[in-house]
């Protein structure tokens, strides 16, 4: 029995395993460089993440959103173009708002909203001024 056609397929199947383990080897070395890259990006995100939030206390802080109610703008526009402080009553009539009880309880309801969020004082009782 003649084995050298045997041996020169072992041979055959001997080069393709060795560039097979030549390639997932290269292939492992891009690997482990994307790796490398990849824990870096990580781990400067992580320092990022740590500075920002260790700056969030050093940041101003922006206005508060307005509940949307359509006359909290306009009260706001009346503060804006108002020196001194005003009662309901005073914001009422700049709104155009009829002078009926309801509609200045309405408006010091909103007037107190807004004393909540932080963007008008109730300087004495019923009289409101911008927050400065």
């Amino acid at each position: 029995m003649n084995i050298q056609p045997l041996l020169e397929a072992l041979s055959i199947q001997e080069d393709a395993a060795r560039a097979l383990a030549d390639d997932l080897r290269t292939q492992i070395g891009k690997l482990q460089t994307r790796l490398r890259e990849a824990e870096t990006h990580l781990e400067h995100l992580a320092i990022t993440r740590k500075t920002v939030t260790g700056l969030t206390d050093l940041l101003p802080v922006g206005p508060p959103d307005l509940p949307e109610h359509p006359d909290y703008p306009r009260i706001l526009a009346v503060f804006n173009d108002t020196t001194g402080p005003l009662r309901a009553k005073d914001v009422c009539e700049s709104l155009d708002h009829e002078l009926l009880p309801k509609n200045i309880d309405g408006t010091r309801a909103k007037l107190k909203r807004l004393v909540k969020l932080g963007i008008l004082t109730e300087a004495d009782t019923g009289i409101f001024t911008r927050k400065q």
